[in-house]
C-alpha cells in the first residue's frame, strides 16, 4: 500500500502542470488553417505573447522545444566562422554554446560553474580584449534549467553599452519567461529565446524567438538563413501558414491562447510576484531541512536563484533515493539532477531539483514541501524539523 493514488504532480522544471483551461481549450476537433476563427485568434494572440516578452518588437514561433528556438535564433544572425561569447551558469548555457557551434560558429566560452551567476568583471575582460570586435554576439541565459542560477541581463547590457561593444545580446528566458521578472525593451536584449512548456503553461512544442531592430539588421545582412528557421515571414507573414513555415500547430495555439488569457488576467506583476513568494517559501523550507543535514540548496544567495526552478544537493544515496519515494509514494514526480555531475556522482544522483513554475499555486507547494518531508522520515535522513512551519511563515508573511 502507498499514498501515490489520485492525481499526479509533476514538479520538475519543465513541462509544468498544464491549466484545465489551458487542457480544456485543446480538447476540441481540427479547425480551418486556412481561413476564418484560427487565422483571427492568432493575429490577436501576438501582441499578447509579446507583452509577457515586454517588447514591442517582432516575434517568431517555430514548432520545436527550446533547443529549436536556439538554433532558430543563432541561424538569423550568425554566419560560419563568425565569433561569439558564452557566458555559463550551468548545463544549458554549455548547450547553447554547442548549438552554436554545430552551426559552425567560433565559440568563446567562459564557465562560471554551475552555482553562481556570471561575474560580469570576466565578461567585461573579455569583450575589451576582443578589440576588433569580432565577437558577434553575448549568448547569457536568464536562468539555467540545470543549476537554477539567474544572470543579470540588463547588468550585461549596461556594461556592453559602458565599452561601446556593438555584440549582440540574446538571452535563453526558457526557464523564466513568466516566472522571473524578464522585460526585453527595457533591458536592451536584441534576441530572446523562450519555448511553451514552462512558465506558458502550454505542452512542450512551442518555440519563441523576439527580436528586435538590431537583429532584424543583422539578418538583413546574411547572404543566406534556412528557410524553415527564417524569422522574417514568420513575423511579418502574407500568407497564415508563413508564421509556421507550413502547417499551423492548431491545438498548441488553443491552449497558448488561453494561457496568455490566464497570464494577462492575473497581470504580468502579480505573476511575478507570485513566483517570487512561492520560490522563497521553498528555499525557506530548505534552509529548515539544511540546519540538521546534508541538504544543500546549489545557489547560496536568494538573489541570485531563479524563481522558476531550485536544485539541491542531498548527496548519495539520498538524491535518488528521495526521488523515488516522493513519486512512488506521494504522487510527486521531482526533477533529476540534470547537469550536476560531480566527483564520485557522474549522474548527478546526489541531486534533486523542483520546479516551481506556471500554474503554481499556496497549497500545491505545501503538498509538495509535505511530501518531501515525508520522504525525509521515511529513508532516515538527517534533517532539520520544522520545513513546513518556515514555508507557511513566508507565505503568511506576504
Amino acid at each position: 500500500m502507498n499514498l501515490s493514488y489520485g492525481r499526479p504532480y509533476l514538479a520538475i522544471p519543465g513541462p509544468s502542470v498544464m491549466p484545465d483551461e489551458v487542457l480544456r481549450a485543446m480538447h476540441r476537433a481540427s479547425p480551418n488553417i486556412y481561413e476564418g476563427a484560427l487565422i483571427d485568434m492568432v493575429a490577436g494572440m501576438m501582441p499578447d505573447l509579446k507583452r509577457v516578452a515586454g517588447t514591442v518588437h517582432d516575434a517568431a514561433i517555430y514548432i520545436s522545444n527550446g533547443h529549436g528556438a536556439w538554433e532558430a535564433a543563432l541561424s538569423n544572425v550568425l554566419a560560419p566562422g563568425d565569433r561569439i561569447l558564452v557566458p555559463a551558469t550551468g548545463r544549458f548555457g554549455h548547450g547553447w554554446a554547442e548549438m552554436a557551434d554545430g552551426l559552425g560558429a567560433d565559440t568563446q566560452l567562459i564557465d562560471f560553474g554551475r552555482n553562481r551567476p556570471f561575474d560580469l568583471n570576466r565578461i567585461e575582460e573579455a569583450l575589451r580584449a576582443d578589440k576588433d570586435h569580432r565577437i558577434k554576439a553575448v549568448l547569457a541565459s536568464h536562468v539555467d534549467t540545470s543549476s537554477g542560477v539567474r544572470n543579470d541581463i540588463a547588468g550585461l547590457r549596461k556594461l556592453l553599452d559602458q565599452i561601446g561593444h556593438p555584440a549582440l545580446l540574446m538571452a535563453d528566458c526558457i526557464a523564466s519567461l513568466a516566472c522571473d521578472r524578464f522585460e526585453m525593451d527595457a533591458w536592451g536584449v536584441d534576441v530572446t529565446v523562450a519555448a511553451s512548456q514552462k512558465g506558458l503553461m502550454t505542452p512542450p512544442g512551442l518555440g519563441f524567438v523576439f527580436f528586435g531592430p538590431r537583429a532584424a539588421e543583422a539578418r538583413a545582412g546574411l547572404d543566406r538563413v534556412s528557410r524553415y528557421w527564417d524569422w522574417t515571414p514568420r513575423a511579418n507573414p502574407e500568407m497564415f501558414y508563413q508564421y509556421f513555415g507550413g502547417t499551423a500547430p492548431t491545438h498548441h495555439l488553443f491552449g497558448l491562447r488561453a494561457a496568455l488569457d490566464m497570464i494577462h488576467a492575473e497581470g504580468i506583476d502579480h505573476v511575478w510576484r507570485r513566483h517570487d513568494v512561492l520560490a522563497r517559501a521553498i528555499w525557506a523550507a530548505a534552509d529548515t531541512w539544511a540546519s540538521d543535514g546534508p541538504l544543500r540548496l546549489n545557489v547560496a544567495d536568494p538573489d541570485h536563484r531563479a524563481r522558476s526552478v531550485t536544485s539541491l544537493r542531498l548527496g548519495l544515496p539520498y538524491g535518488a533515493q528521495l526521488r523515488d519515494w516522493v513519486e512512488t509514494n506521494a504522487g510527486v514526480t521531482l526533477g533529476i539532477g540534470l547537469g550536476m555531475s560531480e566527483d564520485g556522482d557522474p549522474q548527478g544522483r546526489g541531486f534533486f531539483r523542483i520546479g516551481h513554475m506556471g500554474h503554481l499555486n499556496a497549497h500545491m507547494v505545501l503538498g509538495m514541501l509535505g511530501s518531501i518531508d515525508t520522504a525525509f522520515k521515511a529513508l532516515n535522513v538527517p534533517h532539520g524539523r520544522g520545513a513546513l512551519d518556515a514555508a507557511a511563515t513566508v507565505m503568511a508573511q506576504d
